[in-house]
């Protein structure tokens, strides 16, 4: 076997374990261990390449970014759990009731107040799902739009702060976690306002699918309605602020933040008299569960990384980008092609864990900013919850929606939400300075432990190295 085929036929692996079925975390480790011990065999391979393994996985233990996972997780596990959901839905629905689409601008707009609270787009489809979807069909919605609207505004979790795939992708990519949440909260809006406007186009082009309610429908006016709200949508605004405005403003880490957060959750929790010990056991399962399932995979992923670039992978992946035309425009597209069809397949996680890490040093060579290109990638990931056949929104809303809603229908409605949220990608990368909103000054930050200071000699006054090579140079060239 030559050294040069070791990188395909280890991704080929990869790709084929995968396809099996078999667990990620697993399939990686596995994959690492087994070309590592092919190449001591062959002797391509020191086995002094695996003492390098213990210290890299205490490193995964003792990364203080990753606390943030579990703390961001019980915070919105909890919140999803008193009800918050529900109070949103009803309240910011009674408000849009009289306009056209009115409740489906409530379900988009409690998908981003969730998405910057809970987090968990599980939870967010599932409650609106059992929420909105009877109320949307009752009064003569359109099933295909309703179902459209929820999974696109569930997946909102995906990229508005605090998001915990931002926190994967700036682990991956090394990039700061406030930098990334910065970066994305702008976008995110995009994609929000995006949302809205294709529900104001479809008023108009077809009011029929998306009524107004009917005044039976709307049981709060005036002063009453107005302290409904505030009553509704004061508590998470205060939660998003203590969590995500220390970030933005330096006050607090990603750790203290999720902390807070998760405090203030209990809080909420406690103020709504619905803390109790099942809701608490229930939390702090789902959060060791979804804790674990990450911690394993970046395991898995640090033993195939390892391996992978010992047999030169990263330099191969760089070859193969080598041959694509364009430049960084070039790999652009590539790239995003990539990551929305792999989305079809295989879990947001999964992406982010075995491709951003071939992809990362590519990127770092063409200058590409790391935070806009993991904004970039996060967005387009958003579509592996909506895209058929693994779809997740899609089985979630599919588990929770009335017999007469068709498994047809969620699919085909889910179509021109997947458009918009590809023209806010095209967007993003149409005018990367949305990444920059926020922290305008961080393109001019600068990291000094990465500075390299060169002291050209100034002209005439040449060293002894370059006399050396110009002699060298003239003797090649026949002494001329």
């Amino acid at each position: 076997m030559a050294f040069e085929l070791m990188a395909p036929l280890m991704f080929a692996m990869l790709a084929a374990l995968l396809l099996l079925g078999y667990p990620v975390a697993f399939a990686l480790a596995a994959n690492g261990m087994l070309f590592a011990f092919v190449g001591f065999e062959l002797g391509m391979l020191q086995p002094e390449l695996l003492q390098a393994l213990p210290q890299r996985l205490f490193g995964i233990m003792s990364n203080q970014l990753l606390i943030a996972i579990p703390f961001f997780t019980f915070m919105g596990l909890v919140l999803e759990r008193t009800g918050m959901a529900e109070d949103l839905l009803d309240t910011v629905g009674q408000i849009f009731g009289p306009v056209r689409g009115g409740v489906a601008y409530a379900v988009i707009l409690v998908g981003a107040l969730l998405a910057a609270t809970t987090g968990v787009i599980a939870a967010s489809v599932i409650a609106m799902g059992l929420i909105s979807l009877p109320v949307m069909l009752r009064y003569g919605y359109s099933p295909r739009i309703a179902s459209g609207v929820i999974c696109a505004s569930g997946t909102l979790a995906q990229i508005i702060p605090p998001s915990i795939v931002l926190i994967v992708l700036a682990d991956v990519l090394g990039a700061s976690v406030g930098d990334m949440y910065a970066g994305a909260m702008v976008p995110g809006l995009v994609l929000v306002g995006l949302l809205m406007a294709f529900i104001l186009v479809v008023s108009i082009a077809r009011p029929q699918a998306v009524p107004a309610l009917p005044p039976e429908a709307r049981t709060l006016h005036g002063a009453a309605l107005w302290r409904r709200a505030m009553a509704a949508m004061v508590p998470p605004l205060v939660l998003i602020f203590l969590v995500l405005g220390t970030i933005f403003l330096g006050i607090a880490t990603p750790s203290e933040g999720g902390a807070m957060g998760a405090v203030g959750a209990l809080g909420l929790a406690l103020a709504k008299r619905r803390l109790s010990w099942p809701l608490l056991r229930q939390a702090l399962d789902q959060t060791a569960k979804l804790t674990t399932f990450v911690m394993f995979i970046l395991v898995g992923s640090t033993v195939f990384a390892l391996v992978f670039r010992a047999v030169d992978g990263d330099l191969w992946v760089e070859r193969l980008f080598a041959l694509v035309p364009g430049g960084a425009v070039g790999f652009l597209i590539v790239v995003n092609l990539l990551v929305f069809v792999l989305g079809f397949f295989i879990d947001f996680f999964e992406i982010a864990f075995i491709l951003l890490p071939l992809l990362a040093p590519v990127a770092a060579k063409l200058g590409i900013d790391p935070v806009w290109f993991a904004v970039m990638i996060g967005m387009n990931m958003q579509t592996s919850f909506l895209t058929p056949p693994f779809g997740f929104a899609l089985f979630y809303l599919r588990s929770v929606a009335p017999a007469s809603i068709r498994t047809a229908d969620i699919y085909r409605g889910i179509v021109p939400f997947v458009g918009v949220q590809l023209v806010a990608l095209a967007l993003l990368i149409a005018f990367p300075g949305l990444t920059d909103v926020l922290d305008p000054d961080r393109a001019r930050k600068v990291d000094t432990e990465k500075v390299e200071i060169r002291i050209e000699p100034p002209e005439g006054q040449k060293g002894d190295e370059d006399r050396a090579a110009e002699e060298i140079e003239r003797q090649l060239r026949g002494g001329k």
